[in-house]
This record gives structure tokens, sequence and C-alpha cells, in this order.
């Protein structure tokens, strides 16, 4: 077998995203080329990634690229959405702060073929009323994943519903209410995979969701606070292929640190209203 034929049966696709960027161009200029095929770069997981400026991939980045300033999350981006030249069909942005609302919007116009998105956790009030606004450019998204249910989430459902025509699957965590609930029914009957884990989700607008989106095969709702599941709702579920419920309780047998802290102090609120 050739040398040329080795390279090309090379699986550069399946590399990590920072094996791509700071160890396969610099192995030879053989390598170097195929890094460059767009197909490479259609799967980004910025999670496995550490952008702080003394962390090892950081430090490779810098010195690979000869860099006079600090690696940053939306110089990194760039560089990556532009090997990319429009193919990325999955995306998953890094949990911490290190994103923008402009980070978003970049990403937004350059992938517009985006069937998979893992948005960041912790985005600033004024930036996640944007997200329904980023979500019509995204006309093929598949499945979305939210850390923390946005201020904007009624309104994200909206969009999807009327833009996104293929859309299957929904991660989201946070307090979720009687109107997100019919939110999720109303315009995403057709969704098969839906995750709601460490939420507030009170047995009423459980049973709401699971009324309106009759298609799902894959329902998850583990370690949630406000039901518990009990012979009305396994009946109910036995026709979704997978439902996971360990860990749900309800209200007064849990504690909060088993949620996210934004999530958290959703609930805290909504405990505070409850009547003693």
């Amino acid at each position: 077998m050739t040398r040329f034929s080795l390279i090309s049966l090379f699986p550069f696709h399946r590399l990590a995203l920072g094996d791509l960027a700071v160890a396969v161009p610099f192995v030879c200029k053989s390598w170097y080329r195929a890094s460059l095929d767009p197909s490479c770069w259609r799967r980004l997981n910025f999670r496995s990634l550490d952008f702080m400026p003394w962390s090892p991939f950081s430090r490779a980045f810098a010195l690979r690229y000869h860099l006079h300033s600090l690696l940053s999350f939306s110089a990194f981006l760039r560089f990556a959405l532009h090997h990319s030249r429009g193919v990325i069909d999955q995306l998953a942005f890094p949990l911490s702060s290190v994103v923008s609302i402009h980070d978003l919007a970049y990403a937004s116009v350059k992938c517009p073929r985006l069937k998979a998105l893992a948005l960041p956790d912790n985005l600033m009030l004024e930036d996640d009323l944007r997200i329904p606004e980023l979500e019509r450019r995204w006309k093929d998204l598949e499945h979305l994943e939210m850390e923390t249910k946005p201020s904007s989430f009624l309104e994200a459902v909206a969009e999807i519903g009327r833009n996104c025509p293929r859309f299957v699957g929904l991660k989201v965590r946070g307090l979720i209410g009687r109107e997100d609930a019919k939110a999720l029914a109303r315009c995403l009957p057709e969704l098969k995979h839906l995750e709601l884990s460490k939420s507030y989700l009170t047995k009423d607008e459980l049973l709401v969701v699971i009324g309106g989106c009759r298609k799902l095969e894959t329902l998850t709702v583990k370690d949630c606070l406000g039901f518990q599941a009990d012979d009305e709702i396994l009946k109910l579920v036995s026709r979704i292929e997978w439902f996971e419920h360990e860990g749900s309780t309800l209200v007064y047998s849990y504690t909060c640190s088993n949620i996210s802290s934004r999530s958290a102090l959703q609930v805290s609120f909504f405990l505070s209203t409850l009547d003693p």
C-alpha cells in the first residue's frame, strides 16, 4: 500500500479537536494537507478543550502558531470555522463563560447546515434573549442542548417549531413550568428524544408533555424535583421505548445540590412561593 493510500485511510475526522489543531498539521506535509479537509472539522466539540491561558492546549496552540497574545475562545472558534468551510453539522460550545453572544452569532452565519447544537451555560440575560433570533438561521437543526433553561425558552421553542421541520431532540434543565410544558406539547409534537433531568418538574407538567409529544421514543427525567413515577405516569409512558426517571422525587425530600447553580436558583425561588 502506498504512503498516499495510508494517509487517505487514516481517520483524521475521528481525532480530538485539540490533536487536529496542534498535532496533526505538524507531523508532515501530507498530514498537514489532510488536516485541511473540511470533513475533518465537521463535528466540533469545544468542551474537550481548556481555553485558560495556562492550559497545555492554549500553550501548545500559541507555540505552534507563533501567537503574540493569549489564545481566546473567539479566536479559536474562527480558526476552526475557517477550516470547516461551512460543512459543520455538530457544534458543542464550552460550558464556561468564555463564550459571548458574538461567538454564537458568528457561528449562526458560518454554520448554516448545523444539525446538532449544544449551547453554553450561564449566558448573560441580554444574550440568551437573542437565542430565538439565532435559531432562525439553523433550518436543518435536529438536536439542541441547553444546560440551563434560558429566559427566552418559550420563544426559542416556538421558533424551533416554526423553522426547524427536522427537529427531533431537546435537552434542557431548569424550572419547567406549566407554560413551558404547554409550549413543548404545542410547538414540538414531532419530538422523539427529550431530556429534562435535574429540573423542577411536577407531575402535572410531565403529563402535559407526555400527552402532547406523542412520538417520543426516549424520555429522560432523572434527578428531578416535583414528581415520583406513580402508576398513572408509568401507564402513560408505556408506549415510550426508553423512560428513565431514577432519582426523581417530590419537593420536600429533595436538595438543590442535585442540580446546576442557575437551576437551583430558579427552584429556590419557586419553593419560596409555596405555602408553608
